[in-house]
């Protein structure tokens, strides 16, 4: 990449953590050993959960999640239609469908008020998604919940580090689900984790993401399975506890088990995670200090009773108000070097969700309102505040 490229995202790498990883090279676990349950137990407490459940990715994550919460064939889970496609995949996964309800015009998070009708005598969860790090509107979505016998699944993947009304993303929902992919907040390279309150969902969560295996005897199942088989020489002799060689498949699960290495690299991160969220809101702040006054630039709205954490800055362009096109804005600033981006592309606009569920423009307003005008500006920890006046300067020039 040149040099001179200021890419959307990036991650921040240190010495720190490759020598955290390289001491788990060094180690005798690589993988399923002491440093994953580390991870899952910082992270937990972190987000003020009692559980955490590492996975492969936080794709992984959301699946898992949505196995915990019920959901199967002929069931619906509702999401937003601004997200990536993993937020509705995991439930398709399993055999539901998906169900949208429309964004708010000022957070583009889902709309507490829009969301009582989506909801269907086979709703099983709800999956609201923190848009940009801000948390959603989680104690309207909650009462509907409930009000409904349905789960919450929290999809911030973009919020580690964020709080609603003074308290931390990770325990407002009934599973709460974190990425660790390479631009989030904690990377551990690809990753994810569910954190949660609940005993149950977190052990059908874990025996999931090990191929529906367990070898906890307090499950097992088949207890005259678990000692060998009695004959006459040794009847009587086998031991009423399972041999250590048992273990049983109860479910239908995946191999979606998180390694040691990457648990090393995300402890390490987690260390910085503060420093991480604040150099973030600092260029937030400066982006919002510098776009709000331009008469063609909307910038991102923040609640006052929420602090984001910031994984994207997404402006609107005032279009109705310009000689060019989001998309020649677009090409002009990758053409100065400022890696722009549009997040994202509304799941129901999807050819495979159009296909299977008939969705189209139209369905949803304020989703296709927000991202015909979308454009995601540089913002990760290391951008410098000379690459900072860099984007702020190309972006008020290419629109004015």
């Amino acid at each position: 990449m040149d040099e001179s490229f200021i890419p959307y995202a990036r991650q921040s790498i240190d010495d720190d953590d490759i020598a955290a990883v390289a001491e788990a090279l060094r180690s005798d676990w690589l993988t399923q050993g002491p440093r994953v349950a580390a991870f899952e137990e910082a992270v937990a407490k972190r987000a003020g959960a009692k559980h955490g459940i590492a996975v492969a990715t936080g794709t992984a994550a959301l699946h898992a999640a949505c196995r915990a919460a019920g959901v199967g064939p002929g069931d619906e889970v509702i999401t937003a239609p601004v997200t990536f496609a993993a937020s509705g995949n995991g439930a398709l996964y399993l055999g539901a469908s998906v169900r949208f309800a429309d964004i708010r015009p000022d957070t583009y998070c889902l709309d507490p008020g829009k969301l009582e009708a989506a909801i269907t005598p086979r709703t099983k969860a709800i999956i609201p998604v923190d848009q940009t790090g801000q948390p959603c509107d989680m104690d309207e979505i909650n009462a509907i919940a409930r009000k409904h016998g349905v789960k919450v699944i929290e999809d911030a993947a973009h919020a580690l580090g964020a709080t609603y009304k003074g308290r931390p993303v990770g325990g407002l929902a009934d599973m709460t689900v974190f990425s660790f992919h390479a631009v989030k907040h904690v990377t551990t390279g690809e990753g994810g984790m569910i954190v949660t309150d609940d005993d149950a969902l977190a052990a059908v969560m874990r025996q999931f993401r090990t191929h529906g295996i367990t070898n906890d005897a307090a499950r097992m199942t088949l207890a005259d399975q678990a000692a060998d088989t009695d004959t006459p020489a040794t009847a009587g002799r086998n031991a009423a506890t399972p041999a250590a060689w048992y273990y049983e498949m109860q479910d239908l699960g995946f191999n979606y088990r998180i390694t040691d290495i990457q648990c090393a690299l995300g402890l390490s991160q987690l260390a910085k995670l503060d420093r991480f969220v604040e150099r973030r809101r600092e260029i937030a702040r400066r982006y919002t200090e510098a776009f709000a006054a331009s008469p063609v630039l909307v910038v991102p709205h923040q609640e006052a009773d929420r602090e984001s954490a910031w994984h994207l800055y997404m402006l609107r362009l005032g279009l109705e108000g310009m000689t060019k096109t989001r998309r020649q804005v677009f090409d002009e600033l990758r053409a100065k070097g400022i890696g722009v981006h549009v997040h994202y592309i509304p799941l129901h606009l999807q050819p495979y969700y159009r296909d299977r569920f008939g969705t189209k423009r139209g369905d949803f307003p304020q989703a296709e309102a927000y991202y015909d005008s979308a454009l995601t500006v540089p913002l990760f920890p290391a951008l410098t505040d000379d690459e900072c006046g860099r984007v702020i300067a190309a972006v008020l020039e290419t629109v004015a």
